[in-house]
């Protein structure tokens, strides 16, 4: 059965506020030119210094693990990027309140918040081959810490219990396990979803949700071919 929670009346705003947050992109089966996104991020953010070899690694990533299965994908993306990262606050790394970082950025700072963690982990499985109707980028309260949070969740079947990769720990549980988060709502390329009594419900699309649109430009400009970001 599909996982199913209450929204608590203190976070039902946080449903309406994501239609100020993003998009996601469709199909990304175009090949990745790593030395030109290397050479478009070094023009647009500096030298990457060690964020190179972040990079380099990623890459390798993807290149070599194509053949494994997708649990086994899941596994070494999630376990990849929370190694490869550090948790720092938006307002101390971009000096701004809410910043989406692109995959580059997370790897050339080696630092990022919650949603940064799960976009990389995102786009890292959709170019390995993971379906999309099979992730969705979910948002959460994490309970013990009394704040809001966001992870990777991961449905094997339409009605499955997910799984969920997530920065806090490097585990993957499915989610009942995981009673320590309460999810709020999600979403992926084919739309929005809110928890409910009777199951996940797709609410609506993301087309207008503007801070995602702003990482697919993002990516656009560090090189990404256009097909990876529609």
């Amino acid at each position: 059965m599909a996982v199913c929670f209450a929204i608590p009346r203190t976070l039902r705003w946080l449903c309406c506020a994501l239609l100020l947050a993003g998009v996601m992109p469709g199909g990304l089966h175009a090949d990745w030119d790593f030395s030109l996104i290397s050479r478009r991020a070094q023009a647009l953010y500096g030298p990457l210094g060690t964020g190179q070899q972040r990079i380099d690694a990623w890459q390798h990533l993807l290149a070599t693990q194509k053949q494994l299965s997708e649990l086994e994908q899941l596994n070494v993306v999630n376990l990849f990027f929370n190694k490869q990262m550090r948790y720092e606050e938006d307002i101390d790394l971009w000096h701004e309140v809410d910043y989406w970082e692109t995959p580059i950025e997370a790897l050339w700072k080696g630092a990022g918040d919650c949603e940064d963690y799960a976009i990389a982990k995102y786009f890292s499985l959709r170019h390995l081959g993971v379906s999309s109707d099979k992730l969705r980028i979910t948002y959460v309260k994490a309970v013990s810490l009394n704040r809001a949070h966001m992870v990777l969740t991961y449905y094997a079947s339409p009605d499955a219990m997910p799984l969920v990769l997530d920065s806090l720990i490097d585990a993957i549980k499915p989610a009942s396990q995981r009673t320590d988060l309460l999810p709020v709502y999600a979403f992926n390329a084919e739309g929005l979803w809110l928890p409910g009594a009777k199951g996940n419900k797709k609410v609506g699309d993301t087309k207008r949700l503007s801070r995602w649109q702003d990482v697919l430009k993002k990516m656009q400009a560090e090189g990404f071919p256009v097909e990876t970001i529609n």
